[in-house]
This record gives C-alpha cells, sequence and structure tokens, in this order.
C-alpha cells in the first residue's frame, strides 16, 4: 500500500511537472514556425494540459481497466468546471471578453451531449470511440479556421503577452517537447499502477479511484494554469484552459481509450457522473456564455461551484465505506 501510494503522489507530481515542460516546448516549437498566439493557445496548450488524461486513459484501457479510463477522463472534467474554476473565480471573478471563447462554451455543450447520449448504454464501442475521433478532428479543424483571425481577440492577447515572458530558442523547444512527451508516458504508467493497486487493497472501484485520485492527479496542469491566470487576472485564459481541456477529454480522451478496447460502465456513471458533468456544462456555458453583456462567473458562484464538488467528493467516499 505504501508503494502504491508513494506512485500515484511521485506520478502525480511528475505529470504535472513534464506536462508543463511539453506545454512550453511544444509552444516554443509552434511559435517558431509561425503559428499565431491564438492557434497556439486553443490547440497546443490545449492538448497540452490534457496530455496526462490522455495518456493515463490510455494506459489504462490497454490494461483493461475501463473505470479508471472513464472515470479519469470525466472526473477530470467534473473537477475542472467544480474545482479548478470555482476555486479560480473564487480568487478573481472571471469575466469573459473572447469572441472565440463565447463560440467554443455551446460546443462544449453540445459535445458533453454527444458523450451522455452515446454511453447511454453503458458502453463506449469501438464505432462510438470512432465518432468522438471523427467529431474531435472536425473541432481542430474549426478551431484552426477560428485561429486564423487577428490576435486581436483578448484570448489570444493574452496568450501572446505569456508567451513573450517565457520565450525559448528553438533547440531547447524541441529538446523540452521530446524529453517532455517521454516523462509524461512514464509518469502515467507510474500513476495508474498505483491507482489501480490501491483500488486492490481496498476493495474499492476502479471507477471510483478514477473520479478522484486519478483525475484530481491528471488535472494538476489545469489547476496551476488558470490559478495563475485568474492571480494575473488573464480571465480569457483561466476558461480558455478549462473548455479547452474538457473538450480534449471528452472527445480525445474517451475517443483514443475507447478505440484501443471497448469501455464499460455501469448505472452510477451515467445517473450520477455524466449527470452532474452535464449539468455543471451546461451552469457555465449560461454563466460564461453572457447576452447582452460579457459572460461573469463571480465568487459566489465560484463558492458555489467548490461546494458542489466537495459535496459530490463525500457522496462517493461515503459510497466507498
Amino acid at each position: 500500500m505504501t508503494t502504491a501510494i508513494s506512485a500515484i503522489l511521485a506520478g502525480a507530481v511528475l505529470l504535472f511537472w513534464s506536462a508543463d515542460r511539453f506545454v512550453e516546448g511544444a509552444a516554443g516549437t509552434a511559435r517558431h514556425f509561425g503559428m499565431s498566439s491564438l492557434m497556439i493557445g486553443m490547440i497546443i496548450v490545449g492538448f497540452g494540459t490534457s496530455a496526462p488524461e490522455m495518456l493515463v486513459s490510455a494506459m489504462a484501457s490497454l490494461q483493461n481497466n475501463a473505470g479508471i479510463a472513464l472515470g479519469n477522463a470525466f472526473g477530470s472534467n467534473i473537477a475542472n468546471i467544480a474545482l479548478i474554476l470555482g476555486l479560480s473565480s473564487v480568487i478573481s471573478p472571471i469575466s469573459v471578453h473572447s469572441r472565440v471563447l463565447r463560440r467554443e462554451l455551446p460546443l462544449l455543450t453540445l459535445v458533453t451531449g454527444l458523450v451522455i447520449f452515446l454511453i447511454s448504454d453503458l458502453t463506449i464501442s469501438r464505432s462510438n470511440a470512432l465518432v468522438l475521433l471523427a467529431v474531435f478532428l472536425l473541432v481542430i479543424v474549426w478551431t484552426l479556421r477560428q485561429g486564423t483571425a487577428a490576435d486581436a481577440d483578448p484570448l489570444g492577447t493574452e496568450i501572446s503577452r505569456e508567451m513573450d515572458v517565457h520565450s525559448m530558442p528553438v533547440r531547447r523547444a524541441l529538446f523540452w517537447l521530446f524529453a517532455g512527451l517521454i516523462l509524461l508516458i512514464f509518469s502515467s504508467r507510474i500513476l495508474v499502477w498505483g491507482a489501480v493497486r490501491i483500488a486492490e487493497a481496498l476493495g474499492i472501484s476502479d471507477l471510483v479511484i478514477g473520479l478522484t485520485i486519478v483525475a484530481v492527479g491528471t488535472s494538476l496542469p489545469e489547476l496551476a494554469s488558470s490559478l495563475v491566470a485568474a492571480i494575473k487576472k488573464e480571465h480569457d485564459i483561466a476558461l480558455g484552459n478549462i473548455i479547452g481541456s474538457n473538450i480534449f477529454n471528452t472527445l480525445a480522451v474517451v475517443g483514443i481509450a475507447g478505440s484501443i478496447r471497448p469501455l464499460h460502465g455501469n448505472p452510477e456513471l451515467l445517473f450520477r457522473d455524466m449527470l452532474l458533468m452535464g449539468i455543471l456544462t451546461v451552469s457555465i456555458f449560461l454563466l460564461g456564455y453572457g447576452y447582452r453583456r460579457h459572460g461573469r462567473i463571480n465568487r459566489v458562484e465560484g463558492g458555489i461551484l467548490l461546494c458542489v464538488y466537495c459535496v459530490y467528493v463525500y457522496i462517493l467516499i461515503r459510497g466507498v465505506s
């Protein structure tokens, strides 16, 4: 048990550190080859911060641990909104100025509805997974078209300012791109191994482990980047991290894991976890989109999101005991 706990802690810390290096390397490389700041923020950073979820769920699927694969993806989405966005909003109320994010909010809602529909029979088959990956490719194409717009969008401006601060030579960027990816793969294997051992030792379902320990561990990059953005009052980056990560998790993470091996869930996954994920997604759409004014998530609403996450984790723990 001690070894398994140490593996989870070490794996989570290494995941966080290697994901950060990977994102910096990928962003630096992309900028060297002329990609706009807006495209880097929407694609490179979104992919990089979701790389831990992607690799952990893929590893779990290879080892036939569907609970960890699905729990990690959907648990990360829940943690991103209720825990990370809630905490970020408490630190600094989030105002949404980016036109791009206002277009991505309804997209995230539609994508969430799609995955709930596909898993309504408690299975993500390979054909379901291919549908998710096909939609993911369409989203990438749409994102590339959005990214060709001028960086005058507030999101592009904030990302460009951050990249100027963290610029690096191309050789160093390429080094961290590949080294970060290798470390991500290694740390994800350690994390999955430790999670499976703890689940076996305590008699806890791998789904609950995936929804809690693994999901929070793989969401550390989003937690760090969103909190820093909130402190700096870079509100569009703080929300953009969450939206981008959840789209990647829903389509690419579940799609890749399901294409490796069909994933089977249980009724609790649908009526407890997916239901909450859907409600949270609709809530940030309503709060963040705005109609006659800019969208805004204030401290009270952020506090409510945090309370929802605490109650959710309590329900999961109580169900185990």
